[in-house]
């Protein structure tokens, strides 16, 4: 028998999160309100600060992780999304998609087969798939395969100002010559891009808790705000100034 509801919402309030590997008999649509998640799935992480949602299929294996974020949730039924993508999305959020996820945590699960939560449910669903989405924002780092590409690529996060192809080798134990194929053998990407993608998304993560733009630059490795800002704009089509400022 087909269940009445089609989807319902859930709020929470993370700090220090690591929700763990698990996945859901549910397609899920998530949004933080305020602070930045990272989502994790098979051979990519995704950063979602303010203003960007995240869509992940049902039964698909993923982990979240945050410092502090306020978590909006919206699950949906299998078979009420027709039309939703068939892999994870990542995507721009227009005002009315935010204040619609934000109301759905009104319908928990208990309320969500009432008259007025599955027309609200049904008119969120419709909207995602012929609008939300389709403002994709393709922004992520690959995952390593290898142990070696694993270790230099941890070295290199946590080492974003001074990153450098030979403290990498080091810290994989390889050659630079054998580092340097394993980026583009394994990830499709050149050491430079990769570093370059992990210094702004490490960017996004502290401007998003309101760090300034002129400190950031210096601690992600770019030699002076003007250089951060023309790297920033270029990829994301966003001054640093404004990068997850509510829009009205």
């Amino acid at each position: 028998m087909k269940e009445e509801w089609e989807a319902y919402g859930h709020e929470d309030e993370l700090e220090a999160f690591d929700s763990g590997w698990h996945h859901h008999g549910t397609h899920q649509l998530l949004y933080a309100s305020s602070g930045t998640l990272t989502v994790v799935v098979d051979g990519a992480t995704w950063l979602l600060p303010p203003g960007r949602g995240a869509w992940i299929p049902a039964a698909t294996p993923h982990r979240v992780t945050t410092a502090r974020a306020s978590l909006r949730t919206t699950y949906v039924r299998q078979d009420a999304a027709q039309g939703a993508p068939d892999g994870v999305a990542v995507f721009t959020m227009p005002p009315l998609a935010r204040e619609m996820v934000i109301e759905a945590t009104q319908w928990c699960r208990a309320r969500a087969s009432e008259p007025l939560a599955r027309r609200f449910f049904g008119l969120m669903i419709e909207l995602f798939v012929s609008r939300w989405q389709r403002a994709r924002w393709d922004f992520w780092l690959p995952a390593p395969e290898s142990e070696e590409l694993r270790r230099a690529t941890d070295w290199a996060r946590a080492h974003l100002a001074e990153a450098t192809l030979e403290g990498a080798a080091r810290a994989a134990f390889v050659s630079e010559r054998t580092l340097t194929r394993r980026f583009r053998s394994e990830l499709g990407m050149t050491w430079r891009v990769y570093v370059r993608q992990a210094r702004l998304i490490r960017s996004m993560e502290r401007l998003a808790e309101g760090a300034a733009v002129g400190d950031v630059a210096f601690e992600v490795g770019f030699e002076s705000p003007s250089a951060f800002t023309r790297a920033f704009k270029a990829l994301t089509g966003e001054l640093p100034s404004a990068f997850g400022v509510e829009r009205a």
